[in-house]
Order: structure tokens, then C-alpha cells, then sequence
């Protein structure tokens, strides 16, 4: 795909999120973290405590104080997923006014959550948004996805299918108006990932012959891409909270493109899931077996330190800053102590 670069932009950013009363167990572990060299001390919390068929989907804010995630159950209309919020501070575990929510996006600031759910009587999805201060927001767009929120939660960044089923990138400002900074000639995912301050938005498009990731300046209304060079293709992880470093997954490897260089950093022989605000830790799951299944890599050091041993997933915005606090979803029962729901769950690993 290519962009027009006169289009005027909009804001966007994960979004997603709110909580219910879930029972939530604190348990303090020590396990080795091991890293290139070191040993590193941490902890583990597990957020939820499933009651049906499980949690998953989590995302923590950069303070790692707010962490939203989704219930798995696939119950009957009116009844689904529910997307909770959980305030690490408090204890406390808020349910989202969001009917049968997925992928769901948090805003920096832990105040607005945004969250995939099926329209009505149809088949294609839109997108609610809920902020603790406004409520439950209009209705974005009937054929959207893929939401991520600024900061604040001003700026949402989505995908909206047009006529023909082909994509736009779009951005919604809280404020008032919409933007489309990229019509893209396919109805893939564009999974766009919007900075902080709103001004940069990370998209990959997966149309024949514009195969790549691409990233566009709100500021100065232009888009450069593909990051990754026209003779390789990639798909896009995710842009960091401060707008400096765009993460993609080319082949067996992943990459960590500066954006004031327009170099990129290879991890070799990893698959990148998310990366922290400030651009510098990575986490990945490694291509080998035998070993963990989720790292987190300090990038100018080129350490690593082990997330979780056990099978376990995460997902984009997983990270808080720093590296300190890392979300991720297990089916394991051994992470914690007295485990014994049966159910995948929600932990956070806090780093020393």
C-alpha cells in the first residue's frame, strides 16, 4: 500500500479495559532470571483468578499500576467476554462497560480503555470505548478493529474496513474528528500502534507488492516505509509509547528500527511481541526449545532476562517502563502457589 501524505491525521492509540471484583492471589517468588550473565531477583503476582474458561489478552500502563484483560469464555449473546481492569495499587478489579470485548487497548494514563466487539446483528466488528471520567463513548465505526490509544486516550488508532472489504488506518480525536492516514489495498490486519503523544502511528500493510511496515508523522503529514526495504517483507509488533523505536518481525528474526537514525537493531532468531515505553527493553519468545518461553531483552546491553519459564504468551503494551513490570498469560499451574483452578491466567513479573 502507499499512503497519501496529504491526508490529515488524527489521533490513536491502544485502548482498552476496566475491571470487575476478581479474586486476585499476590504470591513472591525468587526464581532465576537468568540473562546473559546475571541473576536477576523478581517477583510474581498472579491479577486473576478464572472462574469460567480463563483470562487473557493483558496489557499493563507504563507505571504498571493498571492492567486490562479479557475473560476467554465464548458464552452465549449478551453474555461473552468481558474485559476487566485491574489497579495493581489498589487491589482492586474493575469490569469494562464493554459487551463482549477483545484485544482491548489501555491508555497510558490507566483512564480509558478501548476494546473490539461485535456489532449487532452482524458479523463485523466496531469498537467501544469507555473512559472513567466520560463514561461510555459514542460508537467509533461499524467495520473496525484493532484499537490502540494515546496517552490520555485522546487519540484512537484503528483499522476500518471500506467498500470492497479493502482497509484504512484511521485516527479518531475524543475532541471532535476522524483522519485517514493510510488506504491500504487489502483487508489484512494494518494493526496500527500510535505513540504517547499521539504524533506517530505504526501500521503494517500487507498489500501484493507493498508488503512492509510503514510509520506516519501526524506532525509533518508524512509516511515512510517500508522500514524494513522494499526487497523484504515484515510484519509490524509494535511502536513504543515514546515514538522512537518500531518493532517487526522479518523471517526468523526481529527488529528494532530507530526512528531518529532509520537504523534497526537485529535480535537474531526471535519472535518480538512487545517492547517497553521507553524503546529499550524488548520482549520476545526465542525460536530454539528447551529454553524459556518469554525473555526481556535489554537492547543497548544485550541481556536478557527470563520472564517465564513455563509455556506463556503476551501480548503488544505488555511491558512497563524500565522493563520493571511485564504481563504476560499462562496455562501453567506452577507459576504461583496454590494454582489449582485449572484455568490460563493473568501474572505480572515485577524485575528488582
Amino acid at each position: 500500500m502507499r499512503v497519501n501524505a496529504n491526508l490529515s491525521t488524527t489521533g490513536r492509540m491502544r485502548a482498552a479495559l476496566s475491571t470487575a471484583v476478581v479474586v486476585w492471589a499476590l504470591a513472591a517468588v525468587t526464581p532465576t532470571a537468568a540473562t546473559a550473565s546475571t541473576t536477576t531477583a523478581s517477583t510474581v503476582t498472579r491479577i486473576s483468578v478464572a472462574t469460567d474458561d480463563g483470562y487473557g489478552a493483558a496489557s499493563i500502563t507504563p507505571d504498571g499500576r493498571s492492567v486490562v484483560f479479557t475473560s476467554l469464555r465464548n458464552a452465549p449473546p449478551q453474555s461473552g467476554n468481558e474485559v476487566y481492569v485491574h489497579d495493581r495499587l489498589t487491589g482492586q478489579t474493575r469490569t469494562e462497560p464493554l459487551t463482549e470485548g477483545w484485544t482491548p487497548a489501555i491508555s497510558g494514563d490507566g483512564r480509558q480503555v478501548a476494546a473490539n466487539a461485535p456489532a449487532q446483528g452482524m458479523s463485523s466488528q466496531r469498537i467501544r470505548q469507555h473512559s472513567l471520567n466520560l463514561g461510555l463513548l459514542p460508537v467509533i465505526c461499524g467495520r473496525c478493529n484493532q484499537p490502540s490509544l494515546s496517552t490520555d486516550g485522546r487519540y484512537l488508532a484503528f483499522g476500518a474496513l471500506r467498500t470492497g472489504l479493502l482497509r484504512n488506518v484511521v485516527i479518531s480525536d475524543r475532541d471532535g474528528g476522524f483522519q485517514t492516514i493510510a488506504s491500504l489495498n487489502s483487508s489484512a490486519p494494518a494493526r496500527p500502534s500510535i505513540s504517547g503523544d499521539g504524533r506517530y502511528v505504526a501500521y503494517q500493510d500487507l498489500s501484493y507488492q507493498t508488503e512492509g511496515v510503514y510509520l506516519h508523522d501526524r506532525t509533518t503529514g508524512t509516511t515512510s516505509g517500508p522500514l524494513e526495504g522494499p526487497a523484504t517483507s515484515a510484519s509490524l509488533v509494535q511502536l513504543s509509547d515514546n515514538g522512537t523505536k518500531v518493532v517487526y518481525v522479518s523471517g526468523p528474526d526481529t527488529y528494532v528500527h530507530d526512528i531518529a537514525s532509520g537504523t534497526a537493531q537485529l535480535v537474531p532468531n526471535v519472535r518480538g511481541l512487545a517492547i517497553d515505553p521507553t524503546g529499550r527493553y524488548l520482549l520476545h519468545a526465542p525460536n530454539t526449545t528447551g529454553g524459556p518461553s518469554l525473555v526481556l531483552r535489554d537492547l543497548p546491553k544485550a541481556t536478557d532476562r527470563t520472564v517465564s519459564t513455563e509455556p506463556a504468551t503476551a501480548e503488544v503494551d505488555s511491558v512497563g517502563a524500565g522493563g520493571r513490570d511485564v504481563v504476560f498469560q499462562s496455562s501453567a499451574d506452577n507459576i504461583v502457589p496454590g494454582d489449582t483452578n485449572g484455568k490460563p491466567d493473568v501474572f505480572v513479573r515485577t524485575f528488582s
